[in-house]
């Protein structure tokens, strides 16, 4: 629903109340809409009167001002005198009728917690006597007149609560009023902020506009930035928060500076008389974490509005305020120990170093990477040594600046005194160098390590590190062989163990063990609550193994299950991220390329520049836009992936497959057939059974089955999962029309709905060539409804299904027609004269019953 005023800002997410409005005017006395300031109970009020034609309309506006005039919401429509000693309810009722002259009255009263006693008494008449409709709308919260209050509580009327935006509504709204796709992590963003608050979000929008921070890129609305507060927002915020005194403007700094606040610590701090009084206002709320008692403020916009009242000295005396009464407590929780350290730190009030450090893992363990490089940093300006410096590199690293950590680090090795620090050193530095492809570097630092450590702990940690740069550097088999040694290391660590299962997942994922992947990815999740402090780098490696695996193994709702939840973890923002890749490959293969480029360009947004993750993300963007048939798009897209993605094999493949689409959408069916077979030969030589088994069958779905069923049907019996094996025997299927059925049926079932529509596709061209043409009219029938279910997508096999008079030649020609070549570069193209390629467009025009290039493009766009 998006019935739009000429606001421009659409009317969506009340469906339900607004029927529900309708449906109390129509068929009783009338409704009460019930909210907080700016959820829109105004507009829905006047969404659901602009569908009632049949009804005469008397609106009326309680104010401050009107509610000391009797009368004085009505003033506008009660103009005559009443008669001599006639009742004055009687007279303002028989007044508002007189005015109904067409239909039934219907009686409209906004903010009717504001009204004056005697409109009050009117409305409470009208509805206790039947002289009118009434639809209602008054702020929750707050005291209201008797009479108005009597409305529902006598039960003469409905009332409903209308409660904020969800997250939903938010993106509908958004969409409709920016005229265009908004990122998922903006919608997200906005909707926090906002607290689903219509108007609030609405000044938010218009604040991000005017300072630059909400704009659209790439084809995005997305925000980047602070949010910057207007001076109509900070005011409409005040006015919500309203007056205060001292003490309930230090409670409401203290929790603006402070949430989530112990009740406890608070009371220390101010009064409790005054806690109270600014709960009863629902500026506070109070919620339950176990044993304790929480608050925070009641919308996230009270906090922006607070901090800004407050100077510099002040910000910094409420915080050290705060941490100095959470010190005294003892610092009980180790949550504790980190939220004084950002406290001293924020306040410019001293913390020592090993304070730091120990706040900074914390941090980390929170997978808060700016917060923990920001406190590492303080920890090494404080004085702090190597481990704060080899914990700033991991974090650094994660962000995306592996050479800023890799500078430092080289700097440091001067400082190296005890075993641990050398371990420490060596395994941040290895580690970085092996993220940032300096592959020989990275291993001889990681090597030297391995053999003269002596503490087991720390050669565990070392090579863990070192088979994640075989890993990759695509050397599976060397990575497996680390793996064995650092499992020999005991007694080991907690996050060692982490480590270490989480590149045997990876591993697993890679190399065609899917199902032992992803048990070890789902026991370690299990357990996370043991290792996820010590380890939080391991979170996004497991999640990303466990991305691999599903789609590997063909768990394509499970996959997009998971892609969509480590989307929502703070850890997604991180460059060993970009998940979207993964969710972007499940909606491509299950035919929505449209879907595919969204969830790219989304998570394109978010992740480090440079980073190869980001270079697989657009490479899938790629792939999907050149589905799409928009090829120079794809092919920009392309070469900007290429150079991004080349670092890594696994990052690499993504890129490499979205090379062969690009060029077939360009009608070169040659150069994709050759591509596929470079990105097949180098994930076999890089041991990549995943990107080895698509790239594989690409050439399947390209037309050239011959020289990919017998590696197919080789690598399907190593590998787990049904995918490989379906895979395989769709390259024995071709030609072979009642198994290419039962090919297309496995795909469908497995939700490979694109892969099912082409070999439903090739059955019926099988059928054809066979001169079985019920039959194959049948599975042209059912290929096409299958590419109903891809829209938009153009594959050789779908062009062949919208082509089928057509020889395999002048289907290419026309495909390089339809790609906006002209006769002389086909012809040079193919190696043809530029009479031959004429002539073969001419015959391909006769048989389609087209004249030209646009028409020919027009037909491949109905696909």
């Amino acid at each position: 629903m998006s019935e739009q005023l000429g606001s421009g800002w659409p009317f969506v997410g009340r469906r339900g109340p607004l029927a529900i409005v309708r449906e109390a005017l129509r068929s009783g006395a009338g409704v009460m809409i019930a909210g907080e300031a700016g959820v829109g109970k105004s507009r829905l009020a006047a969404q659901a009167l602009a569908g009632l034609r049949q009804y005469t309309v008397v609106r009326a506006l309680g104010t401050v001002t009107a509610s000391m005039i009797p009368f004085g919401a009505f003033a506008q429509v009660l103009t005559g005198p009443p008669e001599s000693g006639e009742n004055l309810l009687r007279w303002a009722a028989r007044h508002l009728r007189a005015g109904a002259r067409t239909g039934e009255l219907v009686v409209s009263v906004d903010d009717a917690h504001l009204l004056d006693p005697a409109s009050a008494a009117l409305v409470h008449y009208l509805a206790e006597n039947g002289e009118a409709r009434l639809l209602v709308t008054v702020r929750s919260g707050e005291p209201q007149p008797a009479p108005v209050a009597a409305l529902w509580k006598d039960e003469l009327i409905a009332r409903i609560e209308l409660p904020p935006l969800t997250e939903d509504e938010v993106g509908q709204v958004l969409a409709g009023a920016l005229g265009g796709e908004v990122a998922a992590a903006t919608v997200r963003h906005l909707a926090r902020v906002s607290g689903g608050n219509v108007l609030y979000l609405r000044e938010v929008v218009h604040a991000g506009r005017t300072s630059g921070c909400l704009a659209e890129r790439d084809g995005q609305w997305r925000w980047r930035g602070e949010l910057s507060v207007t001076t109509r927002l900070r005011e409409l915020v005040s006015d919500r928060i309203g007056h205060l005194d001292e003490d309930e403007r230090e409670v409401l700094e203290l929790v603006a500076f402070g949430e989530p606040l112990g009740a406890e610590l608070l009371a220390t701090l101010t009064s409790a008389r005054a806690v109270e009084r600014v709960e009863d206002r629902g500026l506070v709320m109070t919620e339950g974490e176990g044993r304790r008692e929480l608050l925070r403020l009641g919308h996230p916009l009270y906090g922006e509005v607070v901090r800004m009242s407050c100077g510099t000295l002040r910000a910094r005396r409420r915080r050290r305020m705060l941490a100095e009464a959470l010190e005294a407590t003892g610092l009980r929780r180790r949550e504790d120990q980190l939220r004084a350290a950002v406290w001293r730190l924020d306040s410019g009030s001293a913390a020592a170093p090993e304070t730091l450090v120990a706040a900074a893992r914390l941090a980390w363990a929170r997978q808060d990477p700016r917060l923990a490089a920001r406190l590492a940093r303080a920890a090494i300006d404080a004085g702090a040594g190597v481990e704060a410096l080899a914990l700033l590199g991991e974090v650094l690293m994660v962000q995306g600046d592996t050479d800023a950590a890799v500078e430092s680090l080289r700097l440091a090795a001067r400082d190296v005194v005890t075993e641990g620090e050398r371990a420490q050193h060596a395994a941040s530095l290895g580690i970085n160098l092996a993220w940032a492809g300096a592959d020989a570097e990275a291993c001889r630092v990681l090597d030297r390590a391995a053999e003269t450590l002596t503490d087991p702990a720390w050669r565990q940690e070392v090579c863990t590190y070192r088979g994640v740069a075989d890993f990759l550097a695509g050397r599976l088999t060397g990575a497996a062989g680390w793996l064995a040694r650092a499992h020999g290391c005991t007694p080991g660590t907690v996050r060692g163990a982490a480590h270490a299962a989480c590149l045997e997942a990876w591993v697993d994922a890679y190399s065609g063990r899917y199902e032992h992947g992803l048990a070890v990815a789902e026991e370690l999740l299990a357990d996370m609550a043991g290792w996820g402090d010590e380890a939080p780098h391991a979170l996004p490696t497991l999640l990303d193994a466990r991305c691999a695996a599903q789609v590997f193994s063909g768990r394509l709702e499970a996959a997009a299950r998971s892609a969509e939840e480590a989307m929502g973890l703070a850890a997604g923002e991180l460059s060993v991220t970009g998940f979207g890749a993964y969710r972007a490959q499940v909606s491509r293969l299950s035919g929505d390329a449209a879907g595919a480029a969204r969830w790219c360009r989304d998570d394109a947004a978010r992740l480090p520049t440079r980073t190869p993750y980001l270079g697989r993300c657009l490479g899938e963007l790629a792939h999907a836009l050149a589905l799409l048939g928009r090829t120079e798009q794809a092919r920009a897209t392309l070469m900007e992936a290429e150079a991004m993605a080349a670092r890594w094999p696994f990052t690499r493949q993504p890129v490499l497959q979205a090379a062969v689409w690009v060029t077939a959408a360009e009608g070169d069916l040659d150069e994709a057939v050759r591509l596929s077979i470079v990105a097949a030969d180098l994930a076999e030589r890089h041991e990549q059974a995943g990107p080895l088994m698509f790239a594989l069958h690409d050439l399947v779905r390209l037309g050239v089955p011959g020289s990919a069923a017998e590696r197919l049907s080789a690598l399907a019996r190593r590998v787990d999962g049904p995918l490989a094996g379906l895979l395989a025997r769709h390259a024995r299927a071709v030609g072979d029309p009642a198994e290419l059925g039962a090919v297309a049926g496995e795909f469908e079932r497995l939700g490979l709905v694109l892969y099912a529509a082409e070999a439903t596709a090739q059955q019926a061209a099988a059928y054809r060539d066979a001169g079985r043409g019920a039959q194959a009219k049948g599975a042209q029938t059912r290929a096409w409804a299958l590419a109903k279910r891809c829209p938009g997508i153009t594959t050789p096999a779908l062009v062949e299904l919208a082509t089928p008079e057509l020889t395999p030649r002048q289907r290419e020609i026309v495909q390089l027609a339809a790609a906006g070549l002209t006769n002389r570069q086909i012809a040079a193209r193919l190696t043809l004269s530029t009479r031959t390629a004429a002539n073969h467009l001419q015959a391909a025009y006769d048989k389609l019953g087209v004249n030209d290039r646009t028409q020919v493009g027009r037909l491949f766009a109905a696909l």
